[in-house]
Order: structure tokens, then sequence, then C-alpha cells
């Protein structure tokens, strides 16, 4: 039985979970959200919990049992709390700007990059160089937060472009001057 699967999921108060056919839903405070569930795994709603169990004895089920068991909880979390990620801006003249639903950024390419931001996604700029992505689904923060920083990954040697916050960038010497 796998570690995490076995775990009962609380359900708190204001949110409400329903299946339909292999469909969990679950709304809250934040929104709702929508997942397809694998056949091999099966869930029961009992009171305020959530009970993920395998329904075969396969290699598949092994796996899905705990990814299922995780993602529901997210789900649960993002519809109460929310996700949140943070990237900050290193380099002379990089800076971002907010201009409605689009993302503004002056990476020193000739041109500023514009990124349109995806449905459920709200973004804060601090001082033009603290970017903070704000959602429910942990899996869409996540994958914007990544191609933002996609746009101008930090280099080793000055450290400059696009990092996570709290993220540390191995740093290479430059070359050395001829004696």
């Amino acid at each position: 039985m796998s570690r995490i699967g076995k775990l009962p999921i609380e359900i708190p108060s204001g949110v409400t979970v329903t299946m339909n056919g292999s469909a969990i839903t679950v709304k809250g405070p934040k929104g709702t959200l929508t997942r397809n569930v694998m056949d091999s795994v099966s869930i029961e709603l009992n009171d305020n919990k959530i009970l993920v169990t395998r329904s075969e004895d396969t290699k598949i089920a092994h796996s899905a049992h705990g990814l299922t068991r995780t993602l529901i909880n997210n789900m649960v979390t993002g519809v109460t709390k929310g996700f949140e990620k943070v990237l900050e801006i290193t380099g002379v003249g990089y800076r971002a700007e907010v201009k409605g639903n689009v993302l503004s950024l002056a990476l020193g390419y000739s041109h500023p990059v514009n990124y349109e931001l995806p449905q459920g996604i709200s973004v804060e700029v601090d001082k033009m160089t603290k970017i903070s992505l704000k959602g429910n689904d942990r899996e869409l923060v996540g994958q914007t937060a990544a191609k933002i920083r996609s746009f101008r990954t930090p280099e080793p040697y000055k450290g400059k472009g696009i990092k996570y916050a709290g993220e540390t960038i191995l740093r290479k010497a430059g070359k050395a001057g001829k004696k």
C-alpha cells in the first residue's frame, strides 16, 4: 500500500467535492477545479474525508495511487488557500510590468517580451524586479512560472536572468587573466 495514497484527505468547511463518473470536481471559495481520475483508482467520499484506494493490483495502479491522492489534495488546497510562485529578475535594465492580462518583460533583447497570462493566473509586480504569480491550480501556476523563467534563464557567470525566489544559481569563475 502506498504510504501517501492511504492517507485520508480532510475536506475543510466551505468546500464541496462531487464525483461524476471518473471526474472529480472540487468547489471552494477560490474557484472550481475538475480532474479526471484513472480507472485503476477508486475514490470514496465519507463525511468530511476523501479516501483513495486501488481497484486493481497492477503496476499502473500502484503508480497512480499516491499520485491521484496528491493531485486531489492539491485541488482541495488550491480552492481554499491557493498557490503562489515568486520570480526574481536580476540584471541591469531588466524589469517587468503588468498591462491588463499581459506581462511585459524587458530582458536585454531588442524588443520587450509580452506574455499573455493564462486564465486563472493573477500576477503582481513589486519594484519591477519581483513577479508574484497566484492561482488555485498548482500545475498551472508552476507551468506559467517555468514559461516566464524560460524567457531568460539565469546565466552562471553574472547570474543575470529570471530565477525562482530562493533558487541558488551555481556561479562559475570567469576567464583568468594572462600573467
